[in-house]
């Protein structure tokens, strides 16, 4: 070995070098046989720093090989022995990341000196930290390695005392290590608890030893007004951020910690410069408590000024009967429906959304169809209701890997999409809600996704989890935009959304968020729907919904996603939302033990509208229209109508209208009391209730005569009875559990909806110049946004006003429109673009001159004054180099 001859020549008594691989049993026996030890020292070790998951078994094998094959050799054959002394690592009492192999290693040597005492064995395992001066610690960069992260190397002459003592003592196992425990502690735990280091009372004294706080940073905070705070709070955190990582670009705000590179190093080390700045005790899991700089800058505010957020007051937890305001929707449904104006189109022109089944999906559309129900394996119907590209999704617009996105069921890709619009919708910039208590309530009937993972590429493994798991569904929205209100995944089957709906009316009326989402969603990966339900006899032949219809032989399948933003109507008031309905009043209820597990129960639908209606303070004659469940099914039907007729046909002085959105996209189950939803709020808005399609006549099951019920089956204008528009839906799910909301139209006594944010329409001779602005996550994205507008009919203005509210991404233009919309965006169509840097905006006002090329310059170097104020903008932004000129 390097060094073994000066070693020899160093010792004052005879030596011996033998050369022998102790994981060779045979070559070792012959070893021993020729000299014979008195004492063993072994101190073998194979360097490998990787990883676990990079590693194959014969890496695995080629360390474990020379500590533990040598040592179980040595064991064996050398016997009782005056010593038997083992070099084990650190790695093998606490862990190292990256030594997955040679912490396992030097755990067998600690375990195997315990089995030799126990056999009345001599053995002594020592759990070394680094040694100075040579070693595997002091190769490459290894030292400075295990510095930062509070491991110091050992002078080799201390390392040696402690080796006689361990020797000489009666103790098998044990560490001998030179630790900084304030670096190491804090950094080891940062992730995960370790009960060995909160045991240690030396680490409990460096983490208490922090800072109790500084008042003066508390005084000069205090002085300055709350947009100051946050500013100077979140320059401090930027400047320390940059300080750690190295970098000299200004740090972006909203990006979290992880995205901009930190790891656990990193992370201790920028809470201590944080603390030091701040003069806060502060925890190792800082930046993983508070995961962006700008939510970070405004805990810290919190802490040093005092603006902890108070209790719930009884207030708001008493607002049991306050009414819910809709302030938003979006939904993707078939037939090419990407919001609710489309929907509603589709709806008015009594377009039929059912086609053959898709072709992007994998699915065997040579071998799925067979016309008898009997055959398994496959189903009688060949059409049903699909949403148009439900593999379209961005995963880097939400912060997700591509391989992520692959895992994740395109349920839960869609919600993203939906939850992003709504927000946007209600002219709410989805990221400045993180941290919020905003809650989501999403519907879900099943996840058939997971059926075709094993066809995809390996690699998946530890994201197929979280990307199939009905839970996820809630917890993925929240934690993507960061919202700490309820996160809750509703399946009650066909009735999950307007269950969820339900729900998210509670929690706004007892406090526990003050912005819901609430909504549900249903894609079908395989076909698995139709099979089933083709065993049952479930399906309509010819894929249709004719719902209450004289000619109704089943469901038809469709599919969907919709999505509600709702929040209490005295909040939307204040927040300035546009108010587009409100619930008045929701129930749900169970049917019992009725005839079989999931066949309806009249009964049970008739309490469950008059615990809605009482809900809502009404009776049942001030409710217009009723949008249905209406499946379509030959038992369904007549019993929701008899019980339709049984509570909102008696004592009326007009017509109950009624229809079902499922004759137009098929039975979209999860998603299918949202849609009944987005329906009747387009329906009251336009004042129209569009007909029921394939009805011919109504079902002969049902007394129609017992009460004022009218099927709609053709476009009606909204029946002018004087009072406020009103809708009730009903959703009914196979699982047995009811649901009825009563939606009121914005314009109601309990509603005093703003005016326009433009007044209600300015000339626009009046704004010479719209601005116009686009932006987007990537160059791609912008350019994209660009193209979709090529051909966009909205108003200018409108079209300036709604993309002035959204979000401000990294890529963006502004467009100045005088006239010529598309001359402009054809330019960023074809152009290129740069991220937008986030920083602070300064004006300088010249006054006359600046209209003369060189003013700047002139001013610059006559004038110091000038000359100052400008260096000292210069110093705080980025200055362009011709700016003078």
């Amino acid at each position: 070995a390097p060094g073994a001859a000066e070693l020899v020549e160093e010792l004052d008594v005879p030596v011996v070098v033998a050369a022998c691989d102790v994981a060779d049993r045979d070559a070792l026996r012959a070893l021993l046989e020729e000299y014979p030890p008195n004492a063993v020292v072994h101190a073998a070790g194979v360097e490998a720093f990787s990883p676990l998951a990079e590693q194959d078994p014969a890496d695995f094998a080629r360390v474990l090989s020379a500590k533990v094959a040598g040592a179980a050799n040595l064991d064996e054959l050398v016997g009782e022995v005056d010593a038997f002394v083992l070099f084990s690592s650190i790695a093998g009492t606490w862990g190292a990341g990256g030594q997955g192999a040679y912490a396992a290693a030097n755990a067998y040597l600690d375990g195997l000196a315990d089995s030799r005492r126990s056999r009345g064995l001599a053995a002594t395992s020592i759990a070394w930290g680094a040694w100075a001066d040579g070693g595997m610690a002091t190769e490459g960069d290894a030292e400075e390695h295990l510095r930062a992260r509070g491991i110091r190397p050992m002078a080799p002459g201390r390392a040696l005392t402690a080796l006689r003592r361990a020797v000489g003592s009666n103790v098998g196992v044990l560490t001998v290590a030179d630790i900084d425990w304030e670096r190491f502690a804090p950094l080891f735990t940062s992730v995960r608890p370790s009960p060995l280091l909160r045991d240690l009372p030396q680490v409990r004294q460096a983490l208490s030893a922090a800072p109790a706080g500084d008042s003066g940073v508390v005084a000069r905070l205090t002085a300055l007004p709350e947009d100051e705070q946050r500013r100077v709070l979140l320059e401090l955190v930027r400047e320390q951020v940059a300080a750690v990582l190295g970098g000299e670009q200004l740090v972006e705000s909203g990006l979290a910690f992880k995205e901009l590179g930190f790891d656990s190093l990193t992370a201790v080390e920028f809470r201590g410069a944080i603390g030091t700045a701040t003069g806060l005790k502060l925890p190792a899991t800082l930046v993983f408590d508070h995961p962006t700089p700008a939510v970070l800058a405004e805990h810290l505010r919190s802490e040093l000024v005092g603006t902890r957020p108070e209790a719930l007051s009884a207030e708001v937890a008493l607002r049991v009967d306050e009414p819910i305001a809709i302030v938003a929707m979006a939904c993707r449904f078939p037939g090419g429906v990407a919001s609710p104006e489309q929907l509603w189109d589709l709806l008015e022109q009594g377009r039929d959304a059912m086609t053959g089944f898709p072709t992007d999906r994998g699915w065997d559309l040579a071998n799925i169809y067979d016309p008898d129900p009997e055959h398994e394996g496959t189903s009688y119907v060949v059409e049903g209701a699909f949403v148009d590209d439900v593999s379209g999704f961005d995963p880097a617009f939400f912060g997700i890997s591509p391989r992520e996105a692959l895992a994740m069921d395109p349920q839960q890709r869609l919600l993203l999409e939906t939850s992003w619009e709504a927000f946007e919708r209600a002219g709410i910039d989805p990221v400045s809600l993180r941290g919020g208590q905003v809650g989501v309530f999403a519907g879900t009937n099943g996840q058939d996704y997971l059926d075709l993972l094993p066809r995809i590429p390996d690699g998946l493994e530890g994201h197929v989890g979280t990307g199939n798991a009905s839970s996820v569904l809630s917890g993925r929205v929240s934690y993507t935009f960061g919202l700490e209100g309820p996160a809750v995944t509703v399946d009650t089957a066909c009735s999950s959304s307007l269950v969820a709906l339900h729900l998210a009316v509670q929690a706004l009326r007892s406090g526990e968020c003050s912005l819901a989402l609430a909504g549900g969603v249903t894609i079908m990966a395989t076909p698995g729907a139709f099979v089933d339900f083709s065993r049952q006899r479930g399906l309509a032949v010819d894929g249709r919904c004719k719902a209450f219809a004289a000619g109704a032989d089943g469901t038809a399948w469709g599919e969907g996603v919709g999505m509600l933003l709702v929040e209490r109507l005295s909040d939307a008031r204040r927040n300035g939302h546009e108010v587009l309905a409100v619930v008045r009043g929701s129930a749900i209820n169970q049917d019992g033990a009725s005839n079989g597990l999931t066949a309806p129960n009249g009964p049970s639908q008739q309490r469950v509208i008059r615990t809605a209606l009482a809900g809502a303070g009404l009776s049942a004659s001030d409710v217009d229209v009723v949008e249905a469940h209406g499946t379509g099914t030959a038992l369904g039907d007549p019993i929701e109508a008899q019980a339709l007729i049984a509570t909102y046909g008696q004592d009326r002085t007009t017509p109950l209208l009624l229809g079902s959105v499922k004759s137009n996209i098929g039975h979209t189950q999860a998603a299918a009391g949202v849609a009944a939803v987005i329906k009747a709020v387009m329906a009251m808005r336009h004042g129209i209730v569009p007909k029921t399609l394939h009805v011919g006549e109504p079902t002969h099951e049902v007394e129609w005569s017992a009460g004022l019920v009218d099927l709609v089956t053709e476009n009606v204008a909204w029946p002018e009875t004087g009072r406020v528009r009103r809708v009730g839906v009903s959703s009914f799910g196979f699982s047995g559990t009811n649901a009825h909301a009563i939606l009121e139209a914005a314009n109601s006594d309990f509603e005093g909806s703003p005016p326009s944010p433009l007044g209600g329409g300015i000339p626009e001779e009046v704004v010479p110049v719209v601005p116009v602005v686009l932006s987007g996550r990537t160059p791609e994205a912008l350019r994209a946004q660009a193209s979709a507008l090529l051909d966009h009919p909205a108003d200018l203005l409108d079209l300036g006003y709604s993309l002035a509210g959204r979000t401000r991404m990294e890529h963006r233009a502004v467009l100045a429109v005088t006239d010529d919309l598309r001359a402009e965006l054809e330019a960023v169509v074809n152009g290129d673009s740069t991220p937008a840097a986030e920083g602070r905006l300064a004006f300088l006002f010249t006054g006359q001159g600046s209209q003369r090329v060189g003013m700047g310059r002139e001013l610059y170097e006559a004038f110091p004054v000038f000359a100052e104020a400008f260096d000292a903008v210069a110093a705080l932004v980025e200055v362009r180099d011709d700016c003078l000129d």
